[in-house]
């Protein structure tokens, strides 16, 4: 799972963000950041004789002075009746508890017994210099752990998941009063990771260990590409990558969900009336994206 960091950010962050929420009171970072920039993300469109259903990609951390909302963006909210995210619940820690005690604790055996001398010795240094207790990492499990030194540089460089694409445009369709849906449960996404073998668990904590201080770097560059529209970078960057160091953990990070969501939009398109889907960027990108998905089944995703 070499070099890893940025992809998973990007392919998993709506969990990321709610579960190291609990982990020592930070949030783990995003599918792509984006800073100080006037933001131009792209958007798509499907449409039959009674259905409209707008593609927006997200970002699940912003600067506070990021400008993301575009008349494309705006239109789409606008129009939009049902807005469906990756899960409904953005921010609910009452509901992610239970979830978390089940899934990222482990009071059994202590999280330095599961590592390496070396291990623990890049876990001590990481944690000293973030000002984090490796004592209080003990009950976590691995993947739990690596969750949270995602997002702790991301903090430190200003990003905020209260500035997320996706919980902002949530609270405007409760304001509306719109009909808010989810494409997956809060359990099946902490699944994602708390499935994964504990060696690669480990795997996905030491690389977060190692990359806690470029990833800014690397996610920053993806920001760009965001702001721009250039899903074109987003893929190479991240997708592509992530597919050829590690096929298995994209196969079910990206290509099984994008597939999954597709089925669904075909489902809605069934119906009538304007929805507005917010997805992670990174699903909106790429070879297996969600727009190739539907492609498969006869549909044409259009971008405006």
């Amino acid at each position: 799972m070499h070099a890893l960091l940025s992809k998973v950010r990007a392919a998993a962050a709506p969990i990321a963000n709610r579960t190291a929420g609990l982990a020592l009171g930070v949030f783990a970072s995003a599918s792509l950041l984006a800073g100080a920039a006037q933001a131009e993300p792209a958007v798509w469109v499907v449409k039959d004789k009674d259905s409209t259903i707008y593609l927006v990609g997200t970002v699940h951390l912003l600067k506070s002075d990021t400008v993301w909302r575009t008349p494309k963006i705006e239109k789409a909210i606008a129009d939009s009746h049902e807005l469906w995210l990756e899960m409904v619940d953005v921010d609910n820690p009452a509901a992610m508890g239970p979830l978390v005690q089940k899934y990222g604790i482990d009071p059994a055996k202590p999280l330095s017994a599961k590592l390496t001398p070396e291990q623990n010795a890049k876990l001590a240094t990481v944690a000293a210099k973030y000002g984090v207790n490796p004592a209080a990492l003990e009950t976590l499990r691995p993947w739990y752990a690596g969750l949270l030194f995602n997002v702790i540089p991301l903090q430190a460089a200003g990003f905020d998941p209260n500035n997320g694409v996706d919980k902002l445009i949530k609270a405007q369709a409760d304001k509306e009063g719109d009909t808010v849906k989810g494409f997956e449960t809060m359990e099946q996404q902490i699944r994602l990771f708390a499935d994964l073998p504990e060696a690669d668990q480990i795997d996905f904590l030491v690389q977060s260990l190692d990359d806690a201080s470029e990833g800014v770097e690397i996610l920053d560059k993806l920001a760009k590409a965001w702001e721009a529209g250039d899903v074109d970078t987003i893929a190479k960057v991240m997708n592509a990558e992530m597919k050829a160091d590690a096929p298995e953990l994209y196969d079910r990070l990206l290509t099984q969900r994008n597939i999954r969501w597709a089925d669904q939009i075909q489902t809605i398109l069934k119906g009538s009336g304007t929805q507005l889907i917010a997805v992670g960027g990174g699903h909106l990108a790429g070879p297996d994206s969600v727009q190739a998905q539907l492609k498969k089944r006869g549909v044409k995703a259009t971008r405006l």
